[in-house]
């Protein structure tokens, strides 16, 4: 099948971790297409949990939910989110990439994701990545976004578009957007955003706890200010 015949524009597909950023991407999506189906990934991580989570979200928001089992992944490299053995980095290294870096992983889950958008006639692809919080992550970045995106048509003869509503924007803005959408208290209590898979708000030290926390203070003070000068 030639990747541009029976689309369906009005479908997207989301890369789907359970977490803050992808939940917010799937009620964005879920306001802007009439079908959305939601790909989560078991890539050997430590919390596998966040499947779990990540499948009754998906239920929640009634779209259709596939997990793809791709555990070669956290077998191709040593990183603390797949390697028990290795204490976590708490803070960005002034050169490199923390070892909370999978190396590899978005690369590999657009691509399947692609495939499996072709394979459901989906010409749309989110994914939750952003630059300005990209936390040292060089497969967050839009130049690779980008990149990526012409690879993936070119390699399937397809016309994707892969859609990154977090990527200009800080973690403040995201829980802005998941007030706009409704969800925010959604996003708060039934996520897992945290790298010792604690649900909710976290064990609140680890890198991504804190980096959530901040940004959800920051939008809660902006937003009481607001509602004073109303």
């Amino acid at each position: 099948m030639n990747c541009n015949e029976n689309m369906n524009h009005d479908a997207a597909l989301v890369v789907f971790s359970g977490g803050q950023d992808s939940t917010t991407c799937l009620f964005w999506a879920k306001r802007r297409f009439a079908r959305v189906y939601a790909l989560s990934f078991v890539y050997g991580q430590k919390h596998a949990a966040e499947v779990d989570m990540a499948r009754s979200i998906a239920e929640r928001a009634d779209v259709h939910f596939d997990v793809m089992d791709v555990s070669f992944i956290g077998r191709l490299g040593h990183n603390s989110l797949t390697d028990t053995s290795i204490c976590m980095d708490q803070e960005v290294p002034l050169e490199g990439c923390p070892n909370t870096f999978v190396p590899g992983r978005n690369l590999f889950f657009l691509s399947i994701a692609a495939v499996y958008a072709r394979e459901h006639g989906i010409c749309h692809i989110v994914t939750g990545v952003s630059q300005t919080d990209f936390s040292g992550y060089p497969d967050c970045r839009d130049s690779f976004i980008k990149s990526l995106n012409v690879t993936l048509n070119l390699a399937m003869d397809g016309q994707f578009v892969i859609h990154t509503p977090l990527m200009w924007i800080d973690k403040a803005r995201t829980w802005a957007l998941a007030d706009e959408l409704g969800v925010l208290d959604l996003v708060r209590n039934e996520t897992m955003t945290c790298y010792n898979g604690v649900k909710g708000d976290g064990c609140g030290y680890c890198p991504a706890c804190r980096l959530r926390r901040e940004g959800l203070e920051k939008y809660l003070q902006q937003r009481q200010w607001k509602e004073k000068k109303n």
